[in-house]
């Protein structure tokens, strides 16, 4: 019966681990990464969830001849925000599956 107290800590272990991954995926969601083009006329926002929460475009790179242009510097910020969410998540969520050798986590 030795082994159902192994059995049970592991359990307690894996619960607390639960809790604290969900803590640090919520506190996540509360920060905000800037992504940033155009050398800072088109800044996007996007939250730990990875969700655009704010678009901000300096009056100068708005221009009605070339479209094509502010829309590239918007799919550039947001995909460097991404980027930067991405990382953050990795980092703080990584810390849970360290020497698991989980595939596909994180």
């Amino acid at each position: 019966m030795r082994g159902m107290g192994n059995m049970q800590g592991m359990m307690k272990q894996m619960q607390k681990m639960q809790k604290q991954m969900a803590e640090a995926q919520e506190e996540l969601g509360t920060q905000h990464f800037e992504g940033i083009a155009g050398g800072g006329m088109v800044k996007v926002t996007v939250s730990g969830h990875k969700e655009v929460v704010n678009v901000a475009l300096d009056v100068t790179v708005v221009d009605p001849e070339d479209i094509e242009m502010l829309q590239d510097l918007i799919v550039i910020a947001t995909n460097d925000a991404m980027k930067k969410a991405e990382e953050t998540t990795n980092s703080t969520m990584g810390q849970f599956t360290k020497g698991l050798n989980l595939p596909g986590m994180f």
